[in-house]
């Protein structure tokens, strides 16, 4: 572990991080027993307390926009799942990244000229968007939140993107002095904590978790930084509660830890993130956002739904219609289509049959054959989608509004 600083926030957390600084208004001082060493640090963005001296923590200057840069940058994840998963799906939506030497941060997609790829860790990405070095970015809404913090430089073009899913929570030990803790209320009323003694959070998420603690009226709470492995924390008698990422709780059962009721932070999940000056500013920004936006929103609209394609004798399509819309699973996105099928007798065109095409859900899929064959369906085939563009997808309408254009 690195030698930690610790600092003392208004209500005696402390913050031992290489996350944001606290919001704008809280105060920070220096730990006497380590003011030396905080004043020897260099990590940023923290600035270093005074031993005596409070200070009240700034948000960084906005740089401008570099007008030099004609190209337009995005910003993924360099390593790890977060990578190959942010690849798949760009793949899937004919946005294939070429990375022609792996030692190399950048690469570029072939389908969008004028797109620079750039491969970052996931906050380096939310701090370049925040200065405009970067001016789109994929990453995880746990590191916007928590990097970002609220700023108003961030714009989420995309809230779920289908991947990456997990939790920060809140999590205590499951014996002891908690053994009967099973709510945030009840942890925060234990009368365990005091000025002296508050109850020690470790997490990575150092403003998230000062936040959330402070707006639950915790009022005794000390933070420490940690970057891995924090479930050992609590058994090594460093922290009483840890607040990390969790996906299916595994490891927290394992580690002999548990959530507590109220103790959710944030949900999660990858996301597209702009800079709100770059689209606002930079050519070509605003128009690659809308066809990623496009690309993305039809993919992932048609993941999980089924073309579903069957015969069926009618008189004609109205009466075909009217079998197929008394059926719940058989409406589709705007209704059914039902076109007649030609075939040949006595040497003249006749129609007998109807083709029946229809959007599905894959969980309905069984379901939806039964209703079909239930009316007279036959010959059912059953297509595998890859896109579905609605007439204009509402979040693009939404990030206009959201623009003032």
């Amino acid at each position: 572990m690195s030698p930690m600083l610790a600092t003392r926030l208004d209500f005696t957390a402390v913050l031992l991080s290489p996350s944001p600084s606290p919001p704008p208004g809280l105060r920070v001082r220096a730990l006497p027993a380590v003011a030396a060493r905080t004043r020897a640090s260099s990590l940023a963005p923290r600035a270093a307390a005074s031993a005596t001296a409070a200070v009240s923590a700034k948000p960084a200057a906005v740089s401008p926009l570099s007008a030099d840069r004609t190209v337009v940058r995005i910003g993924l994840p360099s390593k790890g799942r977060m990578s190959e998963q942010t690849l798949s799906l760009l793949k899937s939506c004919q946005l294939s990244v070429r990375h022609l030497n792996p030692r190399q941060y950048t690469a570029d997609i072939p389908q969008v000229p004028n797109l620079e790829v750039w491969f970052q860790r996931p906050k380096d990405i939310v701090r370049k968007l925040q200065s405009g070095d970067l001016d789109l970015g994929i990453v995880g809404f746990d590191i916007v939140s928590e990097y970002g913090q609220g700023s108003d430089d961030l714009v989420v073009v995309h809230d779920a993107l289908e991947f990456g899913h997990c939790r920060l929570s809140l999590a205590v030990p499951k014996e002891g002095i908690f053994e009967n803790i099973n709510t945030l209320e009840d942890l925060a009323n234990m009368p365990e904590w005091t000025q002296e003694r508050p109850m020690r959070v470790v997490t990575g998420f150092g403003y998230l978790g000062e936040k959330f603690l402070r707006e639950n009226g915790f009022n005794h709470v000390s933070f420490l930084a940690g970057d891995g492995a924090l479930e050992s924390y609590p058994a090594m008698g460093m922290a009483d509660v840890i607040v990390d990422l969790v996906s299916s709780g595994t490891t927290l059962r394992e580690n002999n830890l548990k959530e507590i009721d109220g103790g959710v932070i944030l949900e999660s999940q990858a996301t597209l993130v702009a800079c709100r000056r770059s689209l606002h500013k930079r050519k070509g920004v605003l128009e690659i956002t809308h066809e990623m936006l496009e690309r993305l929103e039809a993919h992932l609209t048609a993941t999980g739904e089924l073309m579903v394609t069957a015969n069926m004798r009618g008189n004609s399509a109205e009466e075909v219609a009217e079998r197929v819309l008394s059926q719940t699973s058989l409406c589709g996105l705007q209704g059914p289509t039902i076109s007649p099928v030609y075939c040949s007798r006595d040497g003249k065109v006749a129609v007998e049959y109807y083709a029946i095409n229809v959007v599905v859900p894959q969980k309905l899929l069984y379901k939806s054959i039964q209703q079909l064959r239930s009316i007279g369906g036959s010959g059912v085939l059953v297509t595998k989608l890859t896109y579905i563009f609605d007439e204009e997808t509402p979040r693009w309408r939404k990030l206009l509004s959201e623009l003032g254009l």
